[in-house]
Protein backbone atom coordinates (compact mmCIF):
# COMPACT_ATOMS: atom_id res chain seq x y z
CA UNK A 1 0.00 0.00 0.00
CA UNK A 2 1.15 3.58 -0.62
CA UNK A 3 2.50 5.78 2.18
CA UNK A 4 -0.38 8.18 1.55
CA UNK A 5 -3.00 5.45 2.04
CA UNK A 6 -1.25 4.22 5.20
CA UNK A 7 -1.20 7.76 6.60
CA UNK A 8 -4.90 8.21 5.87
CA UNK A 9 -5.68 4.97 7.67
CA UNK A 10 -3.55 5.75 10.72
CA UNK A 11 -5.16 9.20 10.97
CA UNK A 12 -8.27 7.39 12.19
CA UNK A 13 -6.57 6.21 15.39
CA UNK A 14 -8.15 8.14 18.26
CA UNK A 15 -11.08 9.31 16.14
CA UNK A 16 -14.72 8.68 16.90
CA UNK A 17 -16.45 6.00 14.88
CA UNK A 18 -19.75 6.47 16.65
CA UNK A 19 -20.89 9.59 18.46
CA UNK A 20 -22.76 8.90 21.69
CA UNK A 21 -26.12 7.40 20.80
CA UNK A 22 -28.89 6.11 23.06
CA UNK A 23 -30.65 2.82 22.52
CA UNK A 24 -34.22 2.90 21.28
CA UNK A 25 -35.72 1.51 24.49
CA UNK A 26 -34.83 1.56 28.17
CA UNK A 27 -33.80 -1.64 29.94
CA UNK A 28 -37.02 -3.65 30.31
CA UNK A 29 -38.21 -6.94 31.75
CA UNK A 30 -39.76 -8.37 28.53
CA UNK A 31 -36.43 -8.20 26.73
CA UNK A 32 -34.63 -9.61 29.77
CA UNK A 33 -37.10 -12.51 29.69
CA UNK A 34 -36.44 -13.17 25.99
CA UNK A 35 -32.68 -13.13 26.63
CA UNK A 36 -32.57 -15.47 29.63
CA UNK A 37 -34.93 -17.94 27.95
CA UNK A 38 -32.76 -18.00 24.81
CA UNK A 39 -29.57 -18.34 26.86
CA UNK A 40 -31.11 -20.77 29.34
CA UNK A 41 -29.93 -18.47 32.14
CA UNK A 42 -31.89 -19.51 35.24
CA UNK A 43 -30.36 -16.99 37.67
CA UNK A 44 -33.48 -15.72 39.57
CA UNK A 45 -32.11 -12.18 40.03
CA UNK A 46 -33.04 -11.41 36.42
CA UNK A 47 -36.80 -12.00 36.74
CA UNK A 48 -37.70 -12.60 40.40
CA UNK A 49 -38.00 -9.37 42.44
CA UNK A 50 -37.94 -11.16 45.78
CA UNK A 51 -34.93 -13.27 44.88
CA UNK A 52 -33.10 -10.17 43.68
CA UNK A 53 -33.80 -8.27 46.93
CA UNK A 54 -32.57 -11.22 48.98
CA UNK A 55 -29.16 -10.65 47.37
CA UNK A 56 -29.14 -6.98 48.48
CA UNK A 57 -30.24 -5.56 45.11
CA UNK A 58 -33.11 -3.08 44.78
CA UNK A 59 -34.86 -5.34 42.26
CA UNK A 60 -34.25 -7.44 39.19
CA UNK A 61 -31.20 -6.68 37.06
CA UNK A 62 -30.37 -7.40 33.44
CA UNK A 63 -27.70 -9.97 32.57
CA UNK A 64 -24.44 -8.08 32.23
CA UNK A 65 -23.77 -9.49 28.75
CA UNK A 66 -26.95 -7.81 27.47
CA UNK A 67 -25.36 -4.36 27.60
CA UNK A 68 -24.68 -4.30 23.87
CA UNK A 69 -28.22 -5.44 23.07
CA UNK A 70 -29.75 -2.30 24.64
CA UNK A 71 -28.03 -0.09 22.06
CA UNK A 72 -28.63 -2.15 18.93
CA UNK A 73 -30.74 -0.24 16.45
CA UNK A 74 -32.80 -3.12 15.13
CA UNK A 75 -34.23 -4.01 11.75
CA UNK A 76 -35.72 -0.60 10.95
CA UNK A 77 -32.28 1.03 10.96
CA UNK A 78 -30.99 -1.54 8.45
CA UNK A 79 -33.66 -0.63 5.88
CA UNK A 80 -33.82 3.10 6.71
CA UNK A 81 -30.24 4.10 7.56
CA UNK A 82 -29.33 7.63 8.63
CA UNK A 83 -28.75 9.84 5.58
CA UNK A 84 -25.59 11.35 7.10
CA UNK A 85 -22.62 8.92 7.07
CA UNK A 86 -21.09 8.01 10.42
CA UNK A 87 -17.39 7.73 11.16
CA UNK A 88 -17.82 3.98 10.85
CA UNK A 89 -19.20 4.44 7.32
CA UNK A 90 -16.25 6.63 6.36
CA UNK A 91 -13.64 4.20 7.71
CA UNK A 92 -15.39 1.27 6.03
CA UNK A 93 -15.23 3.13 2.70
CA UNK A 94 -11.52 3.86 3.19
CA UNK A 95 -10.82 0.21 3.96
CA UNK A 96 -12.82 -0.85 0.89
CA UNK A 97 -10.64 1.50 -1.17
CA UNK A 98 -7.69 -0.66 -0.14
CA UNK A 99 -9.57 -3.84 -1.08
CA UNK A 100 -10.47 -4.82 2.50
CA UNK A 101 -14.09 -5.52 1.71
CA UNK A 102 -14.76 -8.53 3.95
CA UNK A 103 -15.06 -8.58 7.72
CA UNK A 104 -14.97 -11.02 10.59
CA UNK A 105 -15.09 -10.27 14.33
CA UNK A 106 -12.11 -11.67 16.23
CA UNK A 107 -12.25 -10.38 19.83
CA UNK A 108 -14.74 -8.87 22.27
CA UNK A 109 -13.60 -8.05 25.80
CA UNK A 110 -16.07 -6.52 28.29
CA UNK A 111 -15.51 -4.74 31.56
CA UNK A 112 -18.70 -4.24 33.59
CA UNK A 113 -18.85 -1.33 36.03
CA UNK A 114 -22.38 -1.70 37.37
CA UNK A 115 -25.50 -3.76 36.74
CA UNK A 116 -28.36 -2.37 34.70
CA UNK A 117 -31.91 -2.33 36.02
CA UNK A 118 -35.28 -1.79 34.30
CA UNK A 119 -35.67 1.88 33.41
CA UNK A 120 -31.97 2.53 32.74
CA UNK A 121 -31.30 4.33 29.45
CA UNK A 122 -28.07 3.10 27.87
CA UNK A 123 -25.94 4.91 25.29
CA UNK A 124 -22.88 3.80 23.35
CA UNK A 125 -19.94 5.61 21.74
CA UNK A 126 -16.97 4.10 19.89
CA UNK A 127 -13.40 5.25 19.29
CA UNK A 128 -10.65 3.69 17.15
CA UNK A 129 -7.74 2.48 19.28
CA UNK A 130 -5.46 1.02 16.61
CA UNK A 131 -5.23 -0.13 12.99
CA UNK A 132 -2.62 -2.79 12.34
CA UNK A 133 -0.27 -2.97 9.37
CA UNK A 134 -1.43 -5.39 6.70
CA UNK A 135 -1.24 -8.99 7.96
CA UNK A 136 -1.42 -12.26 6.06
CA UNK A 137 -4.18 -14.48 7.43
CA UNK A 138 -5.87 -17.67 6.36
CA UNK A 139 -8.78 -15.59 5.09
CA UNK A 140 -6.60 -13.22 3.10
CA UNK A 141 -4.44 -10.14 3.63
CA UNK A 142 -6.09 -7.79 6.10
CA UNK A 143 -5.90 -5.32 8.96
CA UNK A 144 -7.05 -5.67 12.54
CA UNK A 145 -9.18 -2.70 13.62
CA UNK A 146 -9.32 -2.33 17.42
CA UNK A 147 -11.95 -0.03 18.90
CA UNK A 148 -13.30 0.81 22.35
CA UNK A 149 -17.03 1.03 22.93
CA UNK A 150 -18.13 2.88 26.04
CA UNK A 151 -21.61 2.30 27.47
CA UNK A 152 -23.12 4.99 29.72
CA UNK A 153 -26.35 5.53 31.63
CA UNK A 154 -28.62 8.56 31.27
CA UNK A 155 -26.40 10.57 33.66
CA UNK A 156 -23.32 9.88 31.54
CA UNK A 157 -21.78 7.48 34.06
CA UNK A 158 -19.87 4.56 32.54
CA UNK A 159 -21.66 1.25 33.06
CA UNK A 160 -19.44 -0.94 30.83
CA UNK A 161 -16.69 -0.87 28.23
CA UNK A 162 -16.09 -3.23 25.34
CA UNK A 163 -12.81 -3.76 23.55
CA UNK A 164 -13.80 -4.78 20.03
CA UNK A 165 -11.55 -6.07 17.28
CA UNK A 166 -12.42 -6.79 13.66
CA UNK A 167 -10.38 -8.22 10.83
CA UNK A 168 -11.08 -6.33 7.64
CA UNK A 169 -9.56 -8.44 4.90
CA UNK A 170 -9.09 -8.73 1.17
CA UNK A 171 -10.66 -12.07 0.22
CA UNK A 172 -8.13 -14.45 -1.26
CA UNK A 173 -8.91 -15.15 -4.92
CA UNK A 174 -10.00 -18.73 -5.41
CA UNK A 175 -10.34 -20.35 -8.81
CA UNK A 176 -13.96 -21.19 -9.43
CA UNK A 177 -14.50 -24.58 -11.08
CA UNK A 178 -16.74 -24.44 -14.12
CA UNK A 179 -20.25 -25.56 -13.33
CA UNK A 180 -21.18 -29.07 -14.37
CA UNK A 181 -23.36 -29.39 -17.42
CA UNK A 182 -26.91 -30.42 -16.39
CA UNK A 183 -27.24 -34.20 -16.25
CA UNK A 184 -29.44 -35.84 -18.91
CA UNK A 185 -32.38 -37.89 -17.59
CA UNK A 186 -30.98 -41.42 -17.96
CA UNK A 187 -33.42 -44.31 -17.54
CA UNK A 188 -33.54 -48.03 -18.45
CA UNK A 189 -34.90 -47.18 -21.92
CA UNK A 190 -32.12 -44.82 -22.98
CA UNK A 191 -29.11 -45.85 -20.86
CA UNK A 192 -27.64 -47.77 -23.80
CA UNK A 193 -27.50 -44.57 -25.88
CA UNK A 194 -25.57 -42.59 -23.25
CA UNK A 195 -23.23 -45.53 -22.62
CA UNK A 196 -22.39 -45.62 -26.34
CA UNK A 197 -21.90 -41.85 -26.32
CA UNK A 198 -19.27 -42.19 -23.58
CA UNK A 199 -17.36 -44.36 -26.10
CA UNK A 200 -17.90 -41.69 -28.79
CA UNK A 201 -20.27 -43.95 -30.71
CA UNK A 202 -23.49 -42.51 -32.10
CA UNK A 203 -26.05 -45.30 -32.19
CA UNK A 204 -29.68 -45.47 -33.30
CA UNK A 205 -32.27 -47.79 -31.84
CA UNK A 206 -33.74 -50.25 -34.37
CA UNK A 207 -36.82 -52.45 -34.15
CA UNK A 208 -35.69 -56.07 -34.31
CA UNK A 209 -38.88 -57.08 -36.18
CA UNK A 210 -39.75 -54.38 -38.74
CA UNK A 211 -36.24 -52.82 -38.80
CA UNK A 212 -37.58 -49.25 -38.31
CA UNK A 213 -35.13 -46.80 -36.82
CA UNK A 214 -36.28 -44.53 -33.99
CA UNK A 215 -35.01 -41.70 -31.81
CA UNK A 216 -35.35 -40.78 -29.03
CA UNK A 217 -35.11 -44.31 -27.64
CA UNK A 218 -38.21 -46.01 -26.27
CA UNK A 219 -39.34 -49.44 -25.13
CA UNK A 220 -41.78 -50.08 -27.96
CA UNK A 221 -41.63 -49.71 -31.77
CA UNK A 222 -44.11 -47.00 -32.84
CA UNK A 223 -44.52 -48.73 -36.23
CA UNK A 224 -45.29 -52.34 -35.31
CA UNK A 225 -45.53 -52.34 -31.51
CA UNK A 226 -42.69 -54.79 -31.00
CA UNK A 227 -40.69 -54.64 -27.78
CA UNK A 228 -37.68 -56.33 -29.40
CA UNK A 229 -34.88 -54.01 -30.51
CA UNK A 230 -31.19 -53.67 -31.27
CA UNK A 231 -28.99 -50.80 -32.46
CA UNK A 232 -27.09 -49.69 -35.51
CA UNK A 233 -24.14 -47.33 -35.49
CA UNK A 234 -24.81 -44.06 -37.30
CA UNK A 235 -22.37 -42.75 -39.91
CA UNK A 236 -22.24 -39.48 -37.95
CA UNK A 237 -23.24 -37.11 -40.74
CA UNK A 238 -26.41 -35.29 -41.73
CA UNK A 239 -27.72 -31.77 -42.09
CA UNK A 240 -29.28 -29.00 -40.05
CA UNK A 241 -33.04 -29.49 -40.10
CA UNK A 242 -33.79 -26.51 -37.80
CA UNK A 243 -32.04 -24.48 -35.13
CA UNK A 244 -32.34 -21.75 -32.50
CA UNK A 245 -29.74 -19.48 -30.91
CA UNK A 246 -30.11 -19.34 -27.12
CA UNK A 247 -29.14 -16.16 -25.30
CA UNK A 248 -31.18 -16.53 -22.09
CA UNK A 249 -31.59 -17.86 -19.49
CA UNK A 250 -27.86 -18.36 -19.00
CA UNK A 251 -26.39 -21.41 -17.30
CA UNK A 252 -22.75 -21.22 -16.14
CA UNK A 253 -21.83 -24.52 -17.80
CA UNK A 254 -22.42 -23.14 -21.31
CA UNK A 255 -20.83 -20.49 -23.48
CA UNK A 256 -23.24 -18.06 -25.09
CA UNK A 257 -24.72 -17.47 -27.59
CA UNK A 258 -25.53 -21.18 -27.80
CA UNK A 259 -26.67 -22.83 -31.02
CA UNK A 260 -29.14 -25.68 -30.45
CA UNK A 261 -30.00 -27.56 -33.63
CA UNK A 262 -32.26 -30.34 -34.79
CA UNK A 263 -29.95 -32.56 -36.83
CA UNK A 264 -31.35 -34.96 -39.40
CA UNK A 265 -28.94 -37.85 -39.75
CA UNK A 266 -28.24 -39.57 -43.06
CA UNK A 267 -30.10 -42.58 -41.66
CA UNK A 268 -33.25 -40.45 -41.37
CA UNK A 269 -33.69 -40.00 -37.63
CA UNK A 270 -33.33 -36.63 -35.94
CA UNK A 271 -31.78 -35.57 -32.68
CA UNK A 272 -31.21 -32.30 -30.82
CA UNK A 273 -27.58 -31.28 -30.29
CA UNK A 274 -25.31 -28.27 -29.95
CA UNK A 275 -23.39 -26.86 -32.91
CA UNK A 276 -19.63 -26.34 -32.67
CA UNK A 277 -17.05 -24.67 -34.87
CA UNK A 278 -19.49 -22.18 -36.37
CA UNK A 279 -20.69 -18.69 -35.49
CA UNK A 280 -24.44 -18.43 -34.85
CA UNK A 281 -24.84 -16.04 -37.77
CA UNK A 282 -23.30 -18.63 -40.15
CA UNK A 283 -25.61 -21.54 -39.33
CA UNK A 284 -28.04 -22.36 -42.16
CA UNK A 285 -30.88 -24.80 -42.53
CA UNK A 286 -29.71 -27.61 -44.78
CA UNK A 287 -26.05 -27.10 -43.83
CA UNK A 288 -24.13 -30.42 -44.05
CA UNK A 289 -22.72 -31.43 -40.66
CA UNK A 290 -20.64 -34.18 -39.05
CA UNK A 291 -20.54 -35.39 -35.49
CA UNK A 292 -18.05 -33.66 -33.17
CA UNK A 293 -17.99 -35.13 -29.67
CA UNK A 294 -17.83 -32.90 -26.59
CA UNK A 295 -16.74 -34.13 -23.16
CA UNK A 296 -17.84 -31.49 -20.62
CA UNK A 297 -16.62 -33.61 -17.68
CA UNK A 298 -15.23 -37.12 -17.09
CA UNK A 299 -18.71 -38.59 -16.56
CA UNK A 300 -20.43 -37.21 -19.63
CA UNK A 301 -19.93 -37.31 -23.40
CA UNK A 302 -22.46 -35.93 -25.85
CA UNK A 303 -22.62 -35.64 -29.63
CA UNK A 304 -22.43 -32.15 -31.10
CA UNK A 305 -22.22 -31.27 -34.78
CA UNK A 306 -19.93 -29.03 -36.78
CA UNK A 307 -20.08 -27.92 -40.43
CA UNK A 308 -18.79 -30.63 -42.73
CA UNK A 309 -15.73 -29.81 -44.78
CA UNK A 310 -15.96 -30.44 -48.52
CA UNK A 311 -14.01 -33.71 -48.31
CA UNK A 312 -16.35 -34.98 -45.57
CA UNK A 313 -19.55 -34.41 -47.54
Amino acid sequence: MSDDYEARLQAWVGRELLTRRFGQDPVNVPMIRHWVEAMEDDNPVHLDEAAARETGRDGVVAPASMVQAWTMRGYAASIRPDPAPTGSDELTALLAEGGYTSVVATDSEFEFVRELAPGDRVSVEEVVQSISPEKKTGLGAGRFISTLRTYRDADGEVVATQGWRLLRFRPAAKPQPKALRPRPPVNPDNAFWFEAAREHRLVIQRCADCKSLRHPPGPCCPQCGSFAWDTVEAQGDGHVYSYVVNHHPRHPAFDYPLVVAVIELTEGTRLIANMTGVAPADVEIGMPVVVDWIDPDPDLSLPAFRPAEAKER
